[in-house]
């Protein structure tokens, strides 16, 4: 089989493509280029009726996927004149998804009320608490990192206090993707990078942690089986196989959290290299192959999807989602091409915004230094929606840049840096990224890059690619490069001083 699905489920969105890989002689198939054929995508809301709260319904992830599935196999069969002429030849399914979320199932394998998801905040305190008790175990370098509001230990440790009857009805605890799994294949898993993501997990043993849990008084039972990425999980069950239009059978990869899907996506394996990522937020991803000794502070080490690898990750929680709210309260929620004229209102004003500034913590930070609320400062009645926009994009650049250097402080700085997700893929916000970072930054040729290093995995999981090296190869596409402007640069390395004094004396969230 050279076709492959890969499946990524975001935060705004599902997104799904079909991969096709030219095949040849054995030598041949193992190193030929992938390359897309058909996507879909189909989006769904966040729910936040109630202050810091965020959560959505798994059962609109999977209507949203089955819809997304649809359309990506219809796109492939009308590609070219090689189309797909039977979607038996699907060759296999890879996943990604959303990291840190929390889905409770009941012993009937159903979701048990909505889905708790990484942007929810109403577990702050608790964050607190497992950080002290961390701490005092000495378990910190076991999870990798500070725990944060919106992880899946918070999240459980916020439920044991407020809603203990819901979290003993519940007989395993998944990760947003590992539902999606469950209703592909009707197993219950997870793998090793989104376990990883929950401060719940060691990351050098590629396991739930045991001292972890029991010092948090947790319940020992809910825990899925751990599989490493691109280990088959299961097998697309008839039911799913009948609402998707697949046949039933074809494997399925256990997958990855999205940042290390998107890694696999532009071939970031290796140290060296590293992502910017905008899409809902905003994520900063450099590969490690050794596991610093010492958690770095404020970032986060987590398993990247080879079993040999790790990575630093560095987190801004909203990014696209500030300008998404930007979007709503201008009243443009029904336009589809929203963004993109955000984007040229954007372009049309000078950088700096007219002297607006934008911190970019709607929803919080990980930054343990970074503690305020978002806002506009400096908004006089001479600024309009431009300015508005240009100084959201302009905020979440500098936000990225504060990340960077923290990370920076701490291990190597990657040699050069891909822009990935929805947010870079404009030249607006593209252009404003490099000038705030001064540093160029290589844009993918490729689309999707999380979704197709999901079906990377599964190519992987079956044994189409002998390992992560073929891959690699094979999901390398051509990239252009976006210079920073040297004037913008030194005029942005300025502004960025000024951001960092108004956010430092700026009153704290209580």
């Amino acid at each position: 089989m050279s076709r492959f699905l890969g499946i990524d489920l975001g935060t705004s969105s599902v997104k799904v493509v079909v991969i096709d890989v030219a095949e040849g002689s054995d030598s041949q198939a193992q190193h030929s280029k992938a390359q897309i054929i058909g996507m879909g995508s189909q989006q769904y809301p966040i729910d936040i009726r109630q202050s810091n709260w965020a959560e959505q319904d798994p059962q609109q992830w999977w209507q949203a996927t089955v819809l997304a599935v649809q359309q990506a196999l219809q796109a492939a069969q009308q590609h070219g004149s090689d189309a797909i002429s039977s979607f038996s030849q699907i060759g296999a399914i890879g996943l990604s998804g959303q990291m840190h979320g929390t889905v409770l199932i009941d012993a009937n394998k159903q979701p048990i009320g909505s889905a708790i998801i990484w942007a929810d905040q109403r577990s702050a305190q608790e964050a607190a608490e497992i950080s002290a008790i961390l701490k005092q175990h000495h378990l910190l370098s076991v999870v990798g990192g500070l725990p944060a509001a919106g992880f899946m230990g918070s999240t459980l440790r916020w439920l044991q206090k407020h809603d203990p009857a819901r979290l003993e009805k519940t007989t395993v605890c998944l990760l947003p993707k590992d539902y999606i799994r469950l209703c592909l294949t009707g197993e219950i898993a997870t793998d090793a990078t989104d376990a990883a993501a929950t401060s719940l997990f060691d990351v050098r043993a590629r396991q739930w942690s045991q001292p972890v849990i029991a010092a948090l008084n947790l319940p020992d039972h809910v825990w899925p089986p751990v599989f490493e990425s691109s280990r088959v999980a299961g097998q697309l069950t008839a039911a799913a196989a009948e609402a998707l239009g697949l046949h039933a059978g074809i494997p399925v990869v256990a997958g990855c959290a999205d940042q290390p899907a998107q890694a696999i996506g532009n071939g970031l394996i290796d140290p060296g290299s590293g992502s910017i990522t905008i899409g809902t937020g905003g994520q900063l991803f450099v590969p490690l192959s050794v596991l610093p000794s010492d958690p770095i502070a404020s970032l986060y080490t987590f398993c990247h999807a080879p079993p040999d690898r790790w990575y630093v990750l560095g987190a801004l929680l909203s990014a696209g989602m500030a300008l998404r709210w930007l979007r709503d309260l201008l009243g443009m929620t029904e336009d589809r091409a929203a963004y993109e004229k955000l984007a040229a209102l954007a372009s049309q004003v000078s950088p700096g915004a007219n002297g607006l500034l934008f911190l970019p913590y709607l929803a919080g930070s990980r930054l343990a230094a970074t503690t305020v609320p978002g806002a506009f400062v400096g908004l006089t009645m001479q600024h309009d929606r431009a300015h508005l926009a240009r100084a959201v994009m302009e905020g979440v650049a500098f936000g990225m840049r504060e990340i960077i250097e923290t990370t920076t402080n701490s291990i190597k700085a990657p040699d050069y840096l891909i822009a990935s997700g929805g947010g870079l893929s404009g030249e607006t916000w593209r252009h404003i990224m490099a000038d705030v970072l001064g540093t160029p930054l290589r844009r993918s040729s490729g689309e999707e890059r999380a979704a197709f290093g999901a079906a990377i995995l599964s190519a992987i999981g079956i044994g189409f690619y002998t390992g992560y090296a073929d891959a690699q190869q094979a999901s390398h596409a051509p990239y252009s490069v976006t210079e920073p402007h040297a004037n913008t640069v030194d005029f942005y390395t300025e502004r960025y001083q000024q951001f960092l004094q108004v956010q430092r004396g700026f009153p704290h969230s209580v």
